[in-house]
């Protein structure tokens, strides 16, 4: 897969800034100017894309109420259908557009997570610059071989993938001429328990099958986002609301603003700090190592005095010689008169 990939503006590589994606989901809570809303929320908390979802009730799954299409999984949607429960989360299609053309004006990068074959149609209408295969769809194979052959980069969550899913899901883009895949790893759980979490899985995954990693972060909070680029996320993916207590189908487990732009500048520190790998020392390291330890005259000293323990030590600053040379000199005497303090030379020692 390929280790460079630009969407929009920005080029994603090991080498640049993690690419953030605020999530709006059914945070819209079918409101137009809602949606806008959240759209700036993200903007100025610092996220670099807004994402949406495109499907209708009727083309992610069936009106039907038997046991198949009920919600029993112990999820926060339990006690309803699918089909009831995509009735209140959808994005109406025809914002859409609208919302592309706002969010970049702002400077966002606006994409979505289509779920049936016409959805990919609408957005190659919209010309999106980029597409999210969430987990549920990564066994979709003719509809992510649909999305492959757009040639446009794909993010693709694995939170319920069997190793094979992946493994198939890569295949079938190959197979289409498309490398430019990001893998996400995901923990489908809503709100996700942080020990589910299994960051470790970041790097293995960047290394198992060759490509750029992210996160697509369903916990509370930041922590989990921001370690996850410290261990070389690329991507962090996480839904944005107004406030949690608006309601709404994400609403218990997605970023209010404030917590938003609080994961980003946290993301924004780490990769500050992560640097690069180097054992040199900076200037300012190099004057501060003027404090580290040395050889001195810890006693005043007469010539001919034998040096010892009680009047030879390693102490700080650095004037002196290096503390290697400290048993070399035990025993052996002081050629001249020292004073308590100063500097060990060899022409001090006899």
């Amino acid at each position: 897969m390929n280790k460079e990939i630009r969407i929009g503006n920005h080029v994603i590589s090991e080498q640049s800034p993690t690419f953030v994606i605020a999530e709006m989901s059914a945070n819209h809570l079918m409101d137009f100017d809602r949606a806008v809303e959240i759209i700036r929320a993200a903007k100025e908390a610092g996220a670099d894309a807004i994402k949406v979802q495109t499907y209708l009730p009727d083309t992610i799954t069936l009106d039907c109420d038997d046991p198949c299409f009920q919600i029993t999984q112990g999820t926060i949607w339990d006690g309803t259908t699918l089909h009831k429960l995509y009735q209140t989360a959808y994005t109406p299609w025809e914002w859409q557009p609208k919302l592309q053309k706002i969010a970049e004006d702002m400077g966002l990068v606006f994409f979505s997570s289509p779920f049936d074959l016409t959805a990919i149609d609408f957005l190659e209408e919209m010309d999106v610059p980029v597409y999210k295969v969430a987990s549920f769809e990564i066994n979709d194979i003719p509809f992510i071989r649909k999305i492959a052959k757009t040639g446009k980069p794909i993010i693709m969550a694995t939170g319920v993938a069997y190793e094979e899913d992946i493994e198939l899901a890569l295949q079938t883009c190959r197979e289409e001429g498309n490398e430019n895949v990001i893998l996400l790893k995901c923990t489908s759980a809503y709100p996700a328990p942080y020990e589910a979490s299994n960051l470790r899985t970041i790097p293995d995954m960047k290394v198992k099958y060759d490509c750029i990693t992210g996160l697509s972060d369903h916990t509370m909070g930041v922590a989990v986002a921001s370690g996850a680029v410290a261990l070389g996320a690329k991507v962090v993916e996480k839904h944005l609301t107004l406030r949690r207590a608006d309601g709404g189908a994400d609403a218990a487990f997605s970023m209010e603003p404030e917590e938003f732009k609080e994961m980003v500048d946290q993301i924004r520190i780490i990769e500050k700090a992560l640097g690069e790998v180097t054992y040199e020392l900076t200037p300012k390291q190099v004057k501060s190592r003027e404090h580290s330890r040395s050889l001195f005259v810890a006693k005043d000293m007469k010539a001919g005095e034998v040096f010892t323990p009680e009047n030879l030590r390693s102490v700080r600053p650095a004037c002196g010689l290096h503390t290697k040379y400290y048993e070399e000199i035990l025993g052996k005497k002081i050629t001249q008169d020292a004073k308590l303090g100063t500097p060990m030379r060899w022409d001090l020692v006899e």
